[in-house]
């Protein structure tokens, strides 16, 4: 391995710890074992994860494999890394079902021939003595190290024991899967070094640790999340992918370049032409060139000449009691929860057949919607047809 392919992986880079070790690493084993694990907390990748899955695909381009950890047993544990409080915890079929659909959408970025996926309910559905020999690695002092239990702590706000458990069981995956290292974003790095005593406590070889930039959203201020509505999803539909990033602040520009394209980011440029390159790359990237051709047509059919788009999804509509709940309307057709159906009618993001709503159009007739356009936002569109 050359320095410089050595220093291509550790580019975009904040901590490679410890400092020498993936250096040590690479000129000692052939074949890295490089591992991330992820929660399936939510149904879908956005591209805050593609950052670290970016990475992940250079070291299998190097010719290293990738250990992609599915969080089925930790997600019902809940990550509580940058949290103020305890994560919500999901129902298991909730988690498996999400579990399903992050492996499938993780090999839109890695190679699926070098990736080995596990399961940590492999390892960590233990016998209670095990789990008490995994208890004895760490101390709570050690624990209450980490910045969000510390802070907690002083505080006065309750921190589960089971909370206190999460860091040793993402440890211990690196003991049953035999990490030579692990990435993660920077609010992991507790976690992955505490992952280092662990494999010591084991006689495993410690693991080299690396961090990688969290992501801002596309509100260029907090984390890119799913429960802060700031993300964009890999999956979700190109002229979506498009538009939002049309909406990125411009000085959260470069960093969206350095972590998720190749082309360096051009201060000269027009911040409006850097958005709409950006746009296109990402569409192209997980739903192909022309498909990122029309999400750019799309925004400026609606942004810069203001028009409807021709080809506008027809939804049916039941006949009931004569008139329709739009919020209930808009769960169903649009994917929003109730509330914020209602949020977005209080803001005047909803028209119906151009006709800006407000919140005292909870219930309209049935027929107001028959054959009218539905838009919700600035790029979701529907036509409903009453069903006979």
């Amino acid at each position: 391995m050359t320095e410089s392919h050595v220093q291509f992986l550790l580019r975009n880079v904040v901590d490679a710890l410890p400092e020498g070790e993936l250096e040590r690493r690479l000129e000692e084993a052939g074949e890295l074992r490089v591992k991330f694990g992820i929660d399936p907390t939510a149904p879908d990748i956005h591209l805050g994860h593609v950052v670290v899955l970016r990475k992940l695909r250079e070291f299998q381009d190097a010719g290293h494999l990738v250990v992609l950890i599915i969080g089925d047993y930790t997600a019902r544990v809940g990550d509580p890394s940058g949290r103020s409080a305890a994560r919500p915890v999901l129902p298991p079929s909730e988690i498996d079902a999400h579990a399903r659909t992050f492996q499938e959408q993780a090999f839109k970025v890695l190679d699926r021939g070098r990736t080995e996926v596990r399961f940590n309910g492999e390892w960590l559905d233990m016998k209670m003595e095990d789990l008490f020999r995994l208890a004895r690695t760490s101390t709570v002092a050690q624990l209450l190290e980490r910045d969000d239990f510390a802070k907690r702590y002083s505080e006065g706000r309750p921190i589960s024991v089971l909370e206190l458990l999460y860091p040793l069981l993402q440890g211990y995956d690196s003991v049953a899967v035999n990490a030579d290292v692990e990435l993660g974003g920077t609010d992991q790095k507790f976690n992955l070094l505490l992952a280092r005593e662990i494999q010591k406590a084991y006689d495993v070889a410690p693991q080299a640790v690396l961090t990688m930039p969290i992501l801002p959203g596309i509100d260029g201020v907090q984390r890119m999340s799913k429960s802060a509505g700031n993300y964009v999803g890999i999956t979700e539909p190109p002229e979506e992918i498009f538009g939002k990033l049309m909406r990125v602040p411009d000085d959260a520009m470069p960093l969206y370049y350095d972590l998720l394209l190749e082309t360096p980011f051009d201060p000269k440029r027009p911040a409006v032409e850097s958005k709409r390159a950006l746009g296109r790359a990402i569409v192209e990237q997980f739903h192909g060139p022309e498909a990122a051709r029309a999400a750019e047509e799309h925004f400026d059919r609606l942004h810069v000449q203001h028009e409807v788009p021709d080809d506008i999804e027809e939804a049916s509509l039941a006949v009931r009691d004569g008139t329709v709940h739009l919020p209930a309307v808009m769960a169903e057709h649009f994917g929003v929860s109730r509330s914020e159906a209602r949020r977005l009618l209080a803001g005047g993001g909803v028209k119906l057949a151009g006709e800006v709503l407000s919140e005292d159009d909870l219930d309209i007739p049935t027929e107001r919607l028959d054959g009218a356009v539905l838009q919700v936002g600035k790029r979701r569109f529907k036509r409903f047809r009453l069903a006979p």
